[in-house]
């Protein structure tokens, strides 16, 4: 498979978790008597990365993050130059989702932005968590989330597992962190949403390139430390 069709791949992957993550937070999360919560939007993440890992995972991956892609290289598991047309597939995925959803949210009359479900600290966190609590929590929670993906993907795992597993624990990854930093783990999930939400979200967005790359490096670093594979 060519680079160009898997990186192509990955842009419609990463449109489509942020389509149905994001989708869900800003149009269904907070529908009265009806709204999913963040419970809702927790699956609706978990299930758009599984339905995708079944649909692309044999073509490019299904890495649908620059954070994934960037912690598999360092994992020895993907080519480190193929990493600029991963990065710019899923970060153009990512904004052509948040426009699409701007445009649906925009067809209801009297719809305000709000957050549009983009990724802060402080006075943008949704209850109010400090800068360094974001960090810690984004480091982490990436860092577990890559070392689950490279168990879950190892040759010698449960065959056929790896979506489920991969899907479940972005859900929990939601299920923690929504109220601390709406969750970003995936810088081009933050990217698409905050040039759209802009003022505090676009001054915040460092964080959420940098807290999930380094966690993205850890957990790789961590899984090989403990595992079978020959480096």
């Amino acid at each position: 498979m060519t680079l160009i069709k898997r990186s192509l791949a990955e842009m419609i992957g990463t449109f489509w978790l942020v389509l149905g993550g994001c989708g869900s937070a800003v149009l269904a999360a907070g529908v009265p008597d009806l709204g999913i919560g963040y419970l809702g939007v927790a699956f609706a993440f978990g299930l758009s990365v599984l339905t995708m890992a079944c649909a692309i995972g044999h073509i490019s991956g299904a890495h649908l993050n620059p954070a994934v892609s960037i912690g598999l290289a360092v994992g020895g598991r993907f080519k480190a130059a193929e990493l600029p047309h991963y990065i710019i597939a899923q970060v153009l995925g990512a904004i052509l989702a948040a426009a699409t959803i701007y445009y649906i949210a925009g067809g209801q009359e009297g719809w305000t932005m709000g957050a549009f479900a983009a990724n802060g600290y402080g006075e943008a966190s949704p209850h109010g968590f400090s800068l360094q609590a974001a960090f810690v929590c984004e480091v982490v929670l990436t860092a577990l989330f890559l070392f689950i993906i490279m168990g879950a993907t190892d040759r010698w795992a449960a065959a056929g597992m790896a979506p489920l597993a991969i899907g479940l624990a972005l859900t929990l990854i939601h299920l923690i962190s929504i109220p601390v930093t709406n969750t970003s783990v995936n810088p081009a999930r933050s990217t698409g949403q905050a040039l759209f939400a802009g003022g505090i979200y676009l001054d915040q967005l460092w964080l959420f390139w940098l807290a999930p790359i380094l966690g993205g490096i850890i957990g790789a670093l961590l899984y090989r430390a403990i595992s079978k594979e020959k480096h």
